[in-house]
């Protein structure tokens, strides 16, 4: 006999005191029954009316958006952004809050993720708890730093571009974004009709005057002429097998970071905020040191951007090998370093090319893996092959924290953790760990 479904509570309201903050862009309450709420658009120590979004009797939390502030935290401000706020855009998520109090919020969730998944404190992990702001990012009260070079625009059924509302498929027209990029905003997209388009992502270049547009047609849709308001190359991504075709112009932008220009081919993976790539190089390169001479690995190395700077300076003498699965950044990475006899790059995932390699030492480790992180697997590898310095750049604070403890149990400890508020509005934070053998001055 099936079990009655159980009754679903969106559209429920609980006033609630709000606890603190939670990784993924939200904050933690208890209804007067106990259950868990996730709350987003509230700020810690406030007290809200929240709205259930997702969730039913039983479960073990809710989803639920503050629509009611009763008593406002002192880092509340009014959201700059027209399209934020409750059932909006999801696209950022501390609109609400001074930007001060964002990365407060962000810190505090990196140091609950370290002590919950590595146990260890920000002492421990050799961090002052502080999150940095990019170069630039200041901006006076009221305003928003304009840093997205890269925005996927959803399309409505009459052709408006616009974003995703918060785990939605559900599209909020918008007629500009206050984080878009100049080179992104100058384009005009949010003012042209998109009938047939399923998605149309924009692409700025840091460094060059390259812009790009990718359009993902809806099944049997006709491309649309793209007329914008400055000069683009267009890129198709075929609804059937997700391979990126040009339309016209290069089907390729060019980046710059630490003095090097990079190719960056069929909209592919390159950092998203136009001072991130550089901040990123400046702390692995201060962390690792390299020597001239060193062998280095640059894992999950994209278009070779770590690979460029390690290969810059371990000189002649030293070799880096660049392991990256996707097949066109592997071909931009070769082009990018074929200046560099002694880089090497293969395809594949890094579990499965680097036991094939043969490789059994190495005096210096980069790697930058997906939002899921590197693995226990991966890490075990990597802490066999005797690394000077090892530098793990990482997109989630969570992944961050499981690889840590799986180097630890290595033999390996953080030296030191960097923490950057390279996506500011939203929950993301990118951190910079160095580790290093723990028997090294013990």
């Amino acid at each position: 006999m099936q079990a009655e479904p159980r009754k679903s509570l969106v559209g429920e309201e609980y006033e609630v005191e709000i606890g603190p903050v939670a990784h993924g862009g939200h904050c933690i309450a208890r209804t007067s029954e106990g259950q868990v709420l996730f709350v987003r658009h509230a700020l810690p120590g406030e007290r809200v009316v929240a709205r259930v979004t997702e969730g039913e009797e039983g479960a073990r939390f809710l989803r639920a958006d503050a629509v009611t502030v009763l008593e406002a935290s002192k880092d509340r401000i009014d959201a700059p952004c027209p399209f934020a706020g409750p059932g909006r855009c999801g696209g950022c998520d501390w609109q609400h809050a001074k930007p001060g109090a964002q990365r407060r919020l962000k810190g505090e969730v990196v140091a609950e993720q370290l002590q919950r998944l590595a146990g260890l404190t920000p002492e421990e992990a050799g961090w002052d708890g502080t999150v940095m702001p990019a170069e630039g990012d200041k901006v006076p009260a009221g305003q928003v730093p304009s840093w997205r070079t890269r925005v996927q625009y959803a399309v409505t059924a009459d052709g408006r571009a616009g974003l995703r509302r918060h785990r939605s498929h559900e599209v909020e027209p918008i007629d500009h974004c206050l984080i878009a990029a100049e080179g992104v905003s100058e384009l005009g997209i949010e003012k042209r009709d998109w009938t047939g388009m399923d998605s149309v992502e924009a692409i700025a270049a840091t460094g060059s005057q390259d812009r790009q547009v990718v359009l993902t047609p809806k099944p049997g849709a006709r491309l649309p002429l793209v007329e914008l308001d400055r000069p683009v190359s267009v890129l198709r991504i075929d609804e059937r097998n997700g391979q990126v075709h040009r339309v016209h112009g290069r089907p390729f932008v060019r980046e710059r970071a630490d003095g090097r220009t990079y190719r960056v081919g069929n909209g592919g993976f390159w950092q998203v905020h136009p001072k991130a790539a550089d901040t990123l190089v400046t702390a692995v390169m201060q962390g690792l040191l390299p020597r001239k001479g060193d062998m280095a690995l640059d894992l999950y190395c994209g278009v070779g951007l770590f690979a460029g700077a390690l290969a810059d300076r371990v000189g002649e003498q030293g070799a880096v090998l660049g392991i990256e699965s996707g097949k066109r950044a592997v071909e931009d990475a070769r082009h990018n370093l074929a200046d560099f006899p002694r880089v090497r790059i293969e395809q594949g995932k890094v579990e499965s090319v680097l036991p094939r390699t043969g490789i059994t030492e190495v005096d210096l480790v980069v790697l930058d893996p997906p939002r899921a992180g590197a693995g226990r697997r991966t890490v075990e590898h990597l802490s066999s092959l005797g690394a000077r310095r090892i530098a793990y750049v990482a997109c989630d604070p969570a992944a961050l924290a499981r690889d840590l403890a799986y180097f630890r149990d290595g033999g390996y400890k953080v030296r030191t953790l960097r923490v950057f508020d390279l996506f500011p509005m939203t929950h993301h934070v990118e951190c910079v760990a160095i580790l290093e053998p723990a028997a090294k001055g013990s």
